[in-house]
């Protein structure tokens, strides 16, 4: 009986709140959807990202989020110029809310020293979001008469829309220091939503979807020949939302030589007041894979029995080979 109640509590809070951002735990494995000015920052040539978040299986209809991006550092050979394509899906809940966003991303990197230890980057995405309803698998009060539910009774409800689709704007900033090899520092700010565009299926033109501010650092810092460690932070905040999630991970490398490169990672972060994550993963040569499992504290946990998440990231990153004028010099048989 009381997880019935926390479960209609929660469906009646998510039925009023205003809608949030399609967001990760691993946010370090999710440039696009962090700040736009991560397009292109990378060491290679491409990078691939794939993402998958499974979450309340436990409550109810899991809520799943599916998506990955491209993108280029440099392409066409301009120098300085980063590009990306990202494309997610998200389902929520028995009304199978859903929403496909696809979106382009382009930024700029400007050094700020000679030596390139120091540059900054300044990005901006663009693209549109479809969102969809569906209001045949939702229950109403009018549906019940003398405590007995009547799937063929008429609603009541006057809704004016099942699908909405609209445009993203959103631009960032980050920031890059390279102290040494396996010693790097990165720290961003990222603003989202930015036309705050009409979101409601009831076409109340009160009800626009609320701009996210964005703060995120990360930094990886050799300790030892076989251990880094790699701490991150991330503040965001879009309307009456707050998010606040701090942790750290230890890598421990296999093998570190040209061509090959083998390493482990886990680590834990925490959301306040919401939930914490253990991460682990693999790193082997041009792939990331790291998997991670939400651990539920919010108020929810009567009905969740403190379980929240499960998800997976890959990245894979491409690097072309470069081919290297060979300089001859002839000598002569007898010196």
């Amino acid at each position: 009986m009381r997880k019935t109640l926390v479960l209609i509590s929660l469906l009646f809070v998510g039925w009023q709140l205003r809608a949030q951002d399609i967001h990760f735990s691993q946010f370090n494995f999710s440039p696009m959807t962090l700040n736009p000015a991560m397009a292109g920052q990378f060491d290679g040539d491409y990078r691939f990202v794939a993402n998958h978040r499974t979450q309340w299986r436990s409550v109810t209809q899991p809520y799943q989020t599916t998506g990955g991006s491209v993108d280029a550092r440099q392409p066409l050979d301009i120098k300085n110029l980063g590009a990306g394509l990202s494309m997610y899906s998200d389902k929520a809940g028995d009304s199978q809310l859903s929403t496909f966003q696809l979106n382009l991303a382009a930024s700029y990197l400007l050094p700020l020293s000679r030596d390139s230890l120091h540059s900054i980057a300044f990005g901006v995405q663009t693209g549109l979001t479809h969102r969809r309803i569906n209001y045949e698998d939702l229950y109403f009060d009018q549906q019940y008469s003398n405590g007995i539910f009547n799937p063929n009774s008429a609603t009541g409800e006057a809704f004016a829309r099942e699908a909405r689709t609209y445009l993203n704007l959103n631009l960032g900033a980050s920031y890059f220091w390279k102290v040494a090899h396996r010693k790097m520092i990165s720290a961003g700010v990222a603003l989202h939503n930015i036309s705050r565009p009409r979101q409601s299926f009831y076409n109340d033109p009160e009800i626009k979807l609320d701009m996210r501010w964005t703060a995120h650092a990360s930094a990886e810092w050799e300790v030892s020949d076989k251990i880094d460690v790699l701490p991150s932070i991330l503040y965001m905040h879009q309307g009456p939302h707050r998010q606040f999630t701090l942790g750290v991970m230890g890598r421990y490398i296999l093998k570190d030589y040209p061509g090959v490169y083998r390493a482990v990672f886990l680590g834990w972060h925490g959301r306040t007041r919401d939930a914490g994550f253990l991460t682990a993963g693999l790193e082997y040569d041009n792939w990331q894979v790291g998997v991670s499992y939400d651990i539920n504290f919010s108020q929810l946990n009567v009905a969740s029995n403190y379980r929240g998440g499960f998800e997976i990231s890959a990245i894979y990153i491409f690097r072309q080979q470069k081919l290297r004028r060979v300089i001859h010099k002839s000598c002569p048989d007898f010196l």
